[in-house]
């Protein structure tokens, strides 16, 4: 579980390519015992957090800091950190446990305990029946927990994992999200995950650092990340947001209007005191997601109304989406709604005319 004590700091860190800026001064801190995801596309900058973190990349400014002590200059060998990289990296000529013992080796450690402590860390990963085999016979899942084993065999403060799961399917890049967090929950070890995957950074992650071109968008809960955008790159990046353009009009109490082409909403500001600060007329948009709309009247005063008329519907299994057509002013636009699926089929067809409900707490607002 983790602690409030920071074990990591990057202190306005910043990192150029000649005269390529990749990160602009990057605060972050890094509790003792989280799982910690560093979230975003290509090119934002994740990567090379992660390897000035292990010391593979030196930064251009500002310091890295373990327990409060500069690290900044620290070699790889002498930082307590190992990474699980996206190809695992494991040694083909050796087989599963001389791979996992590699660490303890270099270190001098005596045979005898090199021997039991590969077996613990076998057992922890499930892999103990498969010491003998060698890389090119075992499983991408199996070869992914080789390297986790081999990372976390030596007791560091932090494992670095830098998109570990990208080349595994569908099914077992779920199954091992749910394994990592296990282990890393059993180990009581500081992770932290690099990845470009929202489901897979809501699904494993304490808090999520949403990164784009070379700088923190939000940092946070995947809750507050989720529902809560700050950022009208962070509502469009994770997942299925519905945005409104609109401009900025009055307060009322803990919510703000914004009007739209499609009408007056009104939007929760709650721990955003950048919204009531922000002058009325500021561009800004309004976010909700489509499971937070209802076709049924809420007993919510503080809510917003809209009719529309459905023009697409997708079953998707355990729910049913539907693209809703919205008069405007300045023709029509569309936004999703999300609805648990029912057996007997959908509710609503393409061209029924329904009224869109949703409360204002699940409206956000984001400044353009």
């Amino acid at each position: 579980m983790a602690t409030d004590r920071i074990l990591l700091e990057l202190k306005a860190v910043s990192k150029s390519f000649g005269l390529t800026p990749v990160l602009e001064t990057i605060d972050l801190a890094v509790r003792d015992g989280e799982f910690i995801t560093i979230l975003g596309p290509s090119g934002s900058g994740k990567t090379t957090i992660l390897r000035m973190i292990g010391g593979f990349t030196e930064p251009t400014q500002g310091s890295i800091l373990l327990d409060g002590r500069d690290i900044t200059a620290v070699p790889i060998n002498n930082r307590p950190f190992n990474t699980v990289f996206q190809d695992y990296a494991l040694f083909p000529h050796m087989n599963v446990a001389d791979n996992v013992g590699y660490g303890l080796k270099v270190r001098g450690v005596a045979r005898a305990e090199l021997k039991t402590r590969v077996g613990q860390a076998l057992e922890l990963v499930q892999l103990g029946q498969l010491a003998l085999r060698y890389p090119a016979q075992l499983s991408g899942g199996q070869r992914q927990r080789v390297a986790l084993a081999r990372a976390i065999i030596c007791q560091p403060r932090l494992v670095l994992l830098d998109e570990p799961l990208a080349a595994l399917d569908v099914e077992l890049r779920r199954q091992m999200q749910s394994f990592l967090k296990d282990i890393q929950r059993e180990i009581k070890t500081t992770f932290l995950f690099v990845t470009h995957d929202q489901e897979e950074a809501i699904a494993m992650a304490d808090r999520i650092c949403v990164m784009n071109s070379g700088r923190i968008q939000q940092l946070g809960s995947p809750h507050d990340v989720y529902y809560r955008p700050r950022t009208e790159f962070v509502a469009r990046f994770f997942g299925d947001n519905n945005l409104v353009e609109g401009k900025l009009a009055a307060i009322e109490g803990r919510y703000r209007r914004i009007e739209t082409a499609l009408g007056s909403l009104l939007c929760a500001t709650e721990g955003q005191p950048e919204l009531t600060e922000a002058p009325a007329g500021r561009r800004a948009f309004a976010v909700f997601r489509p499971e937070a709309i209802s076709l049924e009247a809420p007993r919510d005063g503080n809510a917003n109304h809209m009719p529309g008329t459905v023009a697409t519907v997708s079953f998707g299994g355990a729910s049913t989406v539907a693209a809703v057509d919205l008069s405007s002013g300045s023709g029509v636009r569309q936004v999703r709604i999300k609805m648990p699926s029912q057996v007997g089929g959908a509710r609503i067809g393409a061209g029924d005319r329904i009224t869109l409900n949703w409360s204002a707490d699940a409206c956000r607002l984001v400044l353009a």
